[in-house]
């Protein structure tokens, strides 16, 4: 097997023409349909048949993300527009769930549209939240590539910088949409469960699942069980190198419970099963994280992060449950019950899978990071795979439909 730093990713190119990418959500979002893949073989099902199609001792894991309204339209005052894209806070904090209760002021780093115009020392964007009128003022502190690091500062001061986001912002949509948001786009890019707030793009795979899917699973007998990993704005990110290993995984933060952590420890080896690319990348980490302690038990808390080649070294042989046992241990010993780490981990093929079964997902774009996470679990079948929903009328990306892909 090669190592997937080797990987060419036109190997991964497949057409899609524009008329299959989903511009819009289904009327009804267990509407969509879902590709059914176990055991090299192919059957297509609606997604409200997903409780019977999971094996009956599941453990299914979502991620309860929210995506917030990152979109900061300032209008100067010769009437272009400066678009500025919250992507990652840096200050006072980088822990994205306490950024967002940051009050009064903050620096986040941004993308910025039609930057070359923006002459002015600061920006300034009037807004309403509930009951309160607010001005937000952004100001470049410096730039770095691709990037600018701003510093926002807004009154009434005691709102929190979600509070600001939420009356003054946009909601991202992906880039491949080509539309502007609607007011349903409101609900419909973000799931039903979605809880903790700071993603800028929706973990889609977890779209489907309305209260009664979820009422259904549980009738089944099937465990459900969340955990948060804040999608970035790296996830639309094209691989441009040839091979991967010129391509920079994006960081992304996860937060995982003490408690969750229990409960896989317990589960496993039964089948646990990720809702998204997001979750799985997830689950994965956690296993390495404790590979990391085992490794050096010195470790603190804030220099917690999976390298992207970490899972290819040699001699790392170390069981689930130790692992497992060790972010325990972590916990116990920092007296917190939330792992917070940072992960840039890169599942390609070669990837030996240590805690997901299985994967629900939708249909990705082509040459990119998230269909190299499909082949390394389904291997070469992703082409049949892909090649069967393109000739079943399935519709892709993230308001398209969706898969159960079996290991």
């Amino acid at each position: 097997m090669l190592h997937p730093k080797n990987l060419k990713i036109a190997d991964y190119q497949y057409a899609l023409p524009d008329e299959r990418i989903a511009k819009f959500p289904l009327g009804q979002r267990d509407a969509s349909k879902l590709l059914y893949y176990k055991e090299g073989k192919i059957a297509d099902h609606g997604f409200q048949e997903i409780p019977e199609l999971l094996p009956p001792d599941t453990l299914l894991l979502f991620n309860d993300t929210k995506v917030v309204q990152a979109r900061l339209f300032f209008t100067r005052s010769t009437g272009s527009i400066i678009e500025v894209f919250c992507l990652e806070p840096i200050a006072p904090t980088s822990e994205i769930q306490q950024a967002m209760q940051q009050t009064g002021t903050c620096i986040w780093r941004c993308m910025v549209g039609n930057a070359k115009k923006w002459k002015e020392p600061e920006l300034v964007l009037e807004f309403s939240f509930q009951d309160k009128n607010g001005k937000l003022k952004a100001e470049k502190v410096s730039q770095e590539e691709g990037s600018y690091l701003i510093r926002f500062s807004w009154e009434p001061a005691e709102l929190t910088f979600a509070e600001v986001l939420a009356g003054a912002g946009n909601l991202p949509l992906p880039p491949y949409f080509k539309r502007d948001a609607t007011l349903a786009d409101q609900t419909r890019y973000q799931t039903v469960y979605a809880r903790q707030e700071g993603a800028v793009a929706a973990p889609t795979a977890g779209l489907h699942f309305t209260p009664q899917v979820l009422e259904k699973l549980q009738a089944k007998g099937i465990k459900t069980a969340y955990l948060t990993l804040h999608v970035g704005a790296g996830t639309f990110k094209p691989v441009k190198a040839e091979k991967m290993e010129d391509h920079a995984m994006h960081a992304e933060q996860i937060i995982i419970s003490r408690e969750l952590v229990q409960q896989i420890l317990e589960h496993f080896p039964k089948p646990i099963i990720p809702v998204g690319t997001t979750s799985m990348r997830s689950l994965e980490s956690l296993y390495w994280l404790g590979l990391l302690l085992l490794r050096n038990p010195e470790l603190k808390a804030e220099s917690l992060e999976v390298p992207q080649w970490l899972p290819y070294e040699e001699d790392l042989n170390v069981a689930v449950p130790e692992a497992l046992q060790a972010v325990l241990d972590f916990l116990r010993q920092n007296n917190t019950d939330f792992l917070a780490a940072s992960t840039q981990i890169i599942i390609a093929p070669g990837y030996d899978f240590k805690i997901c079964a299985g994967l629900v997902t939708n249909f990705h774009q082509p040459g990119s990071t998230l269909l190299l996470l499909v082949s390394a679990l389904v291997g070469n079948e992703w082409k049949r795979i892909y090649e069967h929903a393109l000739h079943n009328n399935y519709r892709f990306l993230s308001y398209g439909d969706s898969s159960l892909l079996m290991a």
